[in-house]
């Protein structure tokens, strides 16, 4: 069993930055493909940004290239959100997800989750 948790989340400003964190307890995260999702209110829970084990690659949406940045450490046992140039669409919870390449990339899905840590981006 794998517990993800979440933290670094907050209100700012339009164009500010906000690092997210995701510890993981439990399990080491060196072989999982990790990525960090969000939910706002009404909407469904959409794929932001993840990172694949076997080489370290990340993979983005649309929305957030060139703004986000996902890494991880495996020392550790830690994956980071980069996120800057925020804007008010980038408010939502944030959630990390730990699983499957697959899963990860192209089904929304998860083998462990994590309670999610706000963000709020003002105008």
């Amino acid at each position: 069993q794998v517990q993800l948790v979440e933290s670094g989340g907050g209100t700012v400003q339009a164009g500010g930055s906000l690092r997210l964190s995701c510890v993981a307890f439990g399990r080491t995260l060196s072989g999982y493909a990790m990525g960090w999702f969000r939910q706002s209110p009404g909407k469904e829970r959409e794929f932001v940004a993840a990172i694949i084990p076997s080489d370290d690659s990340t993979h983005y949406a649309d929305s957030v290239k060139g703004r986000f940045t996902i890494s991880r450490d495996n020392a550790k046992n830690t994956v980071y959100l980069q996120m800057n140039s925020l804007q008010p669409d980038d408010t939502a919870a944030y959630y990390c997800g730990a699983g499957g390449i697959v899963d990860i990339l192209a089904r929304n899905r998860a083998s462990f989750w994590g309670q999610g840590t706000q963000v709020t981006v003002s105008s």
